[in-house]
């Protein structure tokens, strides 16, 4: 893979309630750039971002995969977060280092728990974000009413630029409402459809609320909108991107993941509307622990956040790093600021799932791997020693369902503390401790899933079984009140005892 100058990179987080498709999406945007000659599928247990056994095994994301994507001259950096509430901590960090999110949404299922909560923490960061609306072809798809829901919960500046054509056995394709086209699929490849007199009617209308939202990013574009002047390509990116930064706009897109259904014109639009990482109003994901501020640029010191860990039983520790300004090459000394030691690199790559590729260089924006780095652990801030900086960690949700273990074999119990400790290095957002008077060892989570999944890589990578086990509960007596009470004592005088 080539070098890209920040400009060309764009980070966007894949977010979406649980079985929403996502991976397949992530799976139909390699397919659609060429990347791969076949689609990997979730239920085929072959897609790249799902790589580790437990993903296969349970059909759905656990961790956090970064898949590059080149899409024309630009480098979509694709972070795929699970959509599990349990790895909710994964979800965070996918957050933090993307610019923009893809919100994705089952068509069938329409706007989910998941799907709200995600909204929710998007506004709270300000994180300008898409709406993909999957599965678009599934059976009982009623869009109209769709759309009412997500208005319902999300606001009227949820606007459509695409739509489909045709519900359910009588889908036939998408419409590309800029452009005001209709596009059929096959395989991926889009044939231009023609639209009838109610399509385009219809088209017409989203592109006057779209037009309107343009107007409002300037008041120059306002005064050529009431003259009846047409925008120019320009400015209807310029103004979509205004508005979406600013919040006050959220496109929506729909189409298929599984069949590759109008991701061409979801590609297109991370790279024409979504913004750069150096883009003068991107969201900033990693903050300073103090006042200073690097700007996402090549010419600024180096300096990165590693954001996600990935423990390999054979390759060794893994970090997934952004860099935040600056450049890093292969040769760069690597110094760890949060913990203020010196690192060395095993090589500078990039990632797509579980596959490294070397690289040369990467620059301020991008996103890349390291391996072998002795002591940094996810949320630490990589820098050049002369010009060392700190970055806030990530915060992480507290624990609040806890398990009780022990190792099946009596042999391994020195070896599950160390296993577990490569394991929260993985995720940070699950706990460990000991009981210091039960001496009981335990496991914290979000839920169920993840401590199970906890369970399972300790099996899976290290050899390790254990089980499940009733918590110990130290009672303790307390004294809750004064009482009087009456006794006798019998004194015993003279006799053998005395």
């Amino acid at each position: 893979m080539k070098v890209y100058t920040t400009d060309k990179i764009r980070n966007v987080a894949l977010v979406g309630h649980s079985g929403s498709g996502k991976t397949n999406l992530t799976e139909s945007m390699l397919f659609q750039s060429g990347a791969t000659k076949r689609m990997g599928n979730v239920s085929s247990k072959n897609t790249l971002s799902d790589f580790s056994n437990e993903e296969a095994q349970r059909q759905s994301s656990i961790g956090t995969s970064v898949i590059p994507v080149e899409w024309r001259d630009t480098k979509i950096n694709v972070i795929d977060a699970p959509g599990y509430l349990d790895f909710i901590g994964e979800v965070y960090g996918a957050l933090r280092a993307a610019e923009s999110a893809i919100l994705v949404v089952d068509a069938t299922s329409g706007v989910e728990v998941g799907t709200e909560l995600l909204w929710k923490y998007c506004e709270e960061i300000d994180l300008p974000r898409i709406i993909f609306v999957n599965k678009i072809d599934g059976e009982n798809v009623n869009f109209r009413r769709l759309m009412e829901e997500l208005e319902a919960k999300f606001g009227k500046k949820v606007l459509p630029f695409s739509t489909p054509i045709g519900e359910g056995p009588d889908f036939q394709g998408v419409t590309d409402v800029i452009y005001q086209k209709g596009y059929k699929y096959e395989n991926g490849a889009p044939t231009e459809i023609e639209l009838n007199h109610d399509q385009l009617k219809a088209t017409e209308r989203i592109y006057e609320e779209i037009t309107e939202v343009v107007a409002e990013s300037s008041e120059e574009l306002i005064e050529k909108y009431f003259e009846g002047e047409a925008f120019t390509r320009e400015e209807i990116l310029k103004g979509v991107t205004h508005a979406l930064i600013e919040g006050s706009a959220v496109p929506l897109l729909v189409g298929s993941g599984e069949k590759a259904i109008g991701i061409d014109i979801l590609l297109n639009m991370i790279t024409n509307y979504m913004p750069a990482p150096n883009h003068e109003k991107a969201h900033i994901g990693f903050r300073h622990e103090d006042e200073e501020v690097r700007k996402v640029d090549v010419n600024d010191p180096f300096s990165a956040v590693v954001f996600k860990t990935i423990t390999d039983p054979f390759v060794g520790k893994i970090s997934v790093f952004k860099v935040v300004s600056g450049k890093i090459t292969k040769d760069t000394d690597l110094y760890n600021s949060t913990k203020k030691v010196n690192e060395k690199m095993g090589g500078l790559f990039t990632i797509r799932g579980k596959e490294q590729s070397a690289i040369e260089e990467l620059q301020a924006g991008d996103i890349g791997v390291t391996t072998k780095l002795s002591v940094t652990q996810t949320g630490d801030t990589l820098s050049d020693k002369a010009k060392p900086t700190v970055f806030k960690k990530i915060k992480y949700p507290q624990a609040n369902l806890f398990y009780a273990i022990e190792p099946m074999s009596k042999g391994d119990e020195e070896k599950i503390s160390a296993s577990l400790l490569k394991l929260q290095e993985e995720d940070p957002s699950f706990v460990i401790a000991r009981n210091p008077e039960t001496k009981q060892l335990t496991i914290g989570g979000q839920g169920s899933v993840q401590l199970q999944v906890i369970i399972d890589k300790l099996k899976n990578n290290y050899g390790v079984e254990v089980k499940t086990v009733p918590f110990i509960i130290p009672y303790r007596e307390t004294i809750t009140q004064t009482v009087e009470v009456q006794g006798r004592h019998k004194k015993q005088s003279g006799g053998a005892g005395q």
